[in-house]
């Protein structure tokens, strides 16, 4: 925040020039390191600590040093190359491309779109992967020819006309082979205490501000447990930030403040009505740049907003679900595959076919008509939907594809994008599960491979930036990741229950009554909004003649 931090920064030697978004939170030690070294310093910036890095251990070294959040271009003046790089897990972005000789790169497509030489063109199978997943998997992005890096990787160009591949500097896969092979030997007590000790660590290092800050607070498992490490090491009430629903089946922020009273925090909520959300719509282009459709990214920016109308910072307990195997998800799919795999692959199939002669709208009429049979427990919500993924998912050849088909909201996207046909993603690799006897673990990381960095962390990055409010994810320190990669599954998955592990940290700040409640997620009434304030603008949307016209 001061002359000494600005940007682009050239290295005291001359050589390095950098431009860099985010936080290197260690580079205090790094600074000192650097100092017995010999290196002098003007200001107190983690950019200036970075480049002086680079002078003494040269960029690929360093970026295996540096434990943060960050995307950054460096160019190296004496030897004319360009590094990108971008962070482990991916929490912020980095789009580059070459196009007639021109090489882009910025952590937004708006930039690119901005200079003259850029000509956009939509990139019709990112469109179709767009539809399956309701984001752009990387290394796609909606325009051709325009890439995100890959979280953990860097790539150097020696010159646009030149072709360069990115390469890991830290690989999450390896990190989960280690763990499995490394498994964590000591008892669940040393467990919890080995994990407390690393969650206050990290997260006093994310508390480490020049300016005001915060937290977001659902009242779930994950931000409960981020607030009450910020709590237990500040000598003030810790600011914390709640959106509220009017539809209470959607509604945490009533359990968020039981745990704000409870831990003593200053506490803010906003409750969010259908107008709101219609007011924030037109502005989710502007933010998001390319196809977006997690529906959250409304109370998220919203909550951002709110946030920063009080601190500059705050800290969220996204990661918490990919870590310690909080998804539904992660059950249904073992349980479905181990259920369906022992039936021949040929007789499935022979199956499915005949299922797809009776439509789902049918086997709900039939389901409603004899539902009082069924014991309410067992009863399930939108059947015609539960049975076309039943259809889909009883002639699938293994548990990689159940798990896609219950990851994708669209399962067939090629037939409805023009002359569109998807790429192929990480879940199509079968690499991790020939190398992974348990299932979960596996989709854990993939999961952390794909939806967090491509949904979970773009809604959070782009949400708060918009409003100039920087966020900090502190389950997502390397550090953390690789213990918990080590943990065997019973402390994460115990007789149905998710977190156990994390519960028993949280349980020794929040008493357990606030806590135990069935999950809801961050999600918002669409389809009540949807048939409200909402319905004139998504009908024009999905006009017919509208989508005749636009060709896609």
């Amino acid at each position: 925040i001061s002359e000494a931090g600005h940007q682009p920064m050239i290295s005291a030697d001359g050589r390095y020039v950098i431009t860099y978004n985010g936080e290197v939170y260690n580079f205090q030690e790094l600074r000192q390191e650097l100092e017995k070294k010999g290196h002098g310093f003007k200001g107190h910036s983690d950019t200036e600590a970075m480049l002086a890095a680079f002078v003494q251990w040269g960029v690929e070294e360093s970026i295996k040093k540096f434990n943060g959040m960050f995307a950054f271009a460096v160019w190296d003046r004496r030897d004319r190359l360009l590094y990108l790089a971008r962070d482990r897990i991916g929490e912020k972005p980095l789009y580059f491309g070459v196009q007639n000789g021109t090489l882009f790169f910025a952590s937004e497509l708006k930039a690119i779109r901005a200079h003259t030489h850029f000509k956009p063109q939509i990139d019709r199978n990112a469109l179709a992967s767009y539809l399956r997943f309701s984001y752009v998997p990387t290394p796609y992005s909606i325009y051709k020819g325009m890439n995100k890096l890959f979280p953990g990787h860097f790539i150097c160009f020696k010159s646009p006309a030149r072709r360069a591949r990115s390469q890991p500097y830290w690989s999450l896969a390896k990190v989960m082979q280690n763990g499995s092979n490394n498994s964590f030997v000591g008892s669940e007590a040393e467990a919890v205490d080995e994990l407390e000790k690393r969650l206050k660590r990290t997260v006093k290092s994310r508390m480490v501000s020049d300016v005001p800050l915060g937290a977001f607070l659902s009242g779930g498992i994950d931000s409960s447990t981020i607030v009450s490490m910020m709590q237990s090491q500040s000598d003030r009430p810790v600011n914390t930030f709640t959106i509220g629903l009017h539809e209470q089946e959607f509604n945490e922020a009533v359990n968020a403040k039981k745990v704000a009273r409870h831990l003593g925090t200053n506490h803010t909520e906003m409750y969010l009505s259908s107008q709101e959300a219609v007011d924030v719509i037109p502005r989710l282009p502007e933010m998001y740049d390319e196809p977006f459709a997690d529906s959250s990214q409304i109370p998220s920016h919203l909550i951002a907003k709110l946030a920063r109308e009080h601190v500059t910072v705050a800290l969220s307990g996204d990661g918490g679900d990919e870590l310690f195997a909080g998804y539904n998800r992660y059950i249904q799919a073992e349980k479905h595959w181990r259920m369906i795999s022992t039936v021949p692959i040929n007789f499935r199939k022979l199956l499915s076919a005949s299922m797809m002669y009776v439509s789902g709208e049918f086997f709900e009429k039939v389901y409603n008509r004899f539902e009082f049979l069924v014991p309410s427990k067992s009863r399930i919500s939108l059947p015609a939907e539960k049975y076309q993924k039943a259809t889909q998912v009883i002639s699938l050849s293994g548990i990689h594809e159940v798990y896609k088909r219950l990851v994708s909201i669209i399962y067939k996207p090629e037939r409805y994008v023009c002359f569109g046909d998807e790429y192929t993603s990480l879940l199509d690799d079968l690499h991790l599960w020939n190398h992974s006897t348990e299932f979960i673990g596996t989709m854990q990381t993939l999961d952390l491979l794909t939806y967090l960095p491509d949904d979970l962390l773009v809604k959070i990055d782009r949400a708060s930036m918009a409003v100039s409010l920087e966020t900090r994810v502190p389950f997502l320190d390397h550090n953390i990741v690789e213990f918990v990669m080590k943990l065997p599954l019973e402390l994460k998955l115990h007789n149905g229950q998710s977190k156990r592990l994390l519960r028993k940290v949280l349980y020794r700040y929040v008493p357990r009554e606030l806590i135990e409640r069935p999950k809801m997620g961050f999600s918002v009434p669409l389809g009540v909004w949807m048939r409200g304030g909402l319905k004139d603008w998504a009908s024009s949307l999905i006009d017919e003649s509208r989508l005749h016209s636009e060709g896609y």
